[in-house]
Parts: C-alpha cells; sequence; structure tokens
C-alpha cells in the first residue's frame, strides 16, 4: 500500500499538513504514516533526568497523534500508524523514507509567516532532486474548505 508521510511537531502548519494526507490517502485508497522526531539536545542531562525527559517526549508525542489519529479514523477512515525516531530532524525523515519502501509521497507544511515556509520545507526542497519520493507542500493558510476541493 502507497503511504503518505507526515512529520508531526509542533508547527501550526502541520495541521495543514496532516490533513491534506489523510484526504488524499481516503481518496486514493492509501495510508497515512505519521513520523514524529524527538532532537538529540533534549536530552543533554544526566542519564536518569535525560531518560525521564525522553519518555516524557514520547507521551506528548503519543497524545498529540492520538488527537490527529481520532480525526482521520471519524472523518477520512484512515488508521494512521505513528513512528517515533530520534536525531536530526531531515537526517530522520530522509532514514524513514529508505526504511519504509511503501512511502510514496512526503507531505510538509509551509509556514505563513516573515520567517518563510519553515526549516524542514527550506532544508527538503533544497536537496528535492535527490529525494526519492516526491514532496508535496501544503499552504499553511488553506482553509478545511479549499483542503476538501483539491483534494
Amino acid at each position: 500500500m502507497r503511504k503518505f508521510l507526515v512529520v508531526l511537531d509542533d508547527s501550526r502548519e502541520c495541521l495543514n499538513a496532516m490533513r491534506f494526507a489523510a484526504m488524499r490517502a481516503s481518496h486514493t485508497g492509501a495510508g497515512v504514516e505519521i513520523l514524529s522526531i524527538i532532537a538529540p539536545e533534549e536530552f543533554n542531562h544526566w542519564i536518569g533526568v535525560g531518560e525521564v525527559m525522553r519518555e516524557e517526549a514520547r507521551e506528548r508525542i503519543h497524545a498529540h497523534f492520538e488527537v490527529f489519529a481520532k480525526w482521520m479514523r471519524d472523518r477520512q477512515h484512515i488508521d494512521p500508524e505513528l513512528v517515533i525516531r530520534e536525531g536530526e530532524a531531515v537526517p530522520e525523515i530522509m532514514a524513514q523514507i529508505k526504511d519504509d519502501p511503501e512511502i510514496g509521497v512526503l507531505v510538509l507544511g509551509a509556514g505563513t509567516g516573515k520567517k518563510g515556509p519553515g526549516p524542514l520545507v527550506t532544508q527538503l526542497t533544497k536537496n528535492a532532486g535527490a529525494l526519492p519520493v516526491p514532496i508535496t507542500i501544503v499552504p499553511g493558510d488553506l482553509t478545511k474548505e479549499q483542503l476538501e476541493a483539491i483534494t
């Protein structure tokens, strides 16, 4: 089965990327894989403290994932998978694409502020020609109605 890979993070534009991936998957008979990446600098503490922080980060990710997963199940009839990786974002995204041959499209949300589209979009589009899958960049300010019309 082909899957849409979407990155779960704390950005506002993540919401539209999730919606787009779920709607496209629903309309095309595909699946959704949600990737969350825990940055290594979050755990540069004593070993015991670092382990507690790692577990708390995983709990936050699972709680955040469940909000999106419930919407995907209830509204789009898609049961998404959650993958959690630790490391730097771009190398971990590339590793996940390499590790899962069913991933067919990477879906990213683009920020709408003056800072540009966001670090993931900026970094990944610089090397888009070398990626093994296409990237779909979803504008962060699209409405639900606009997303429904284009999916």
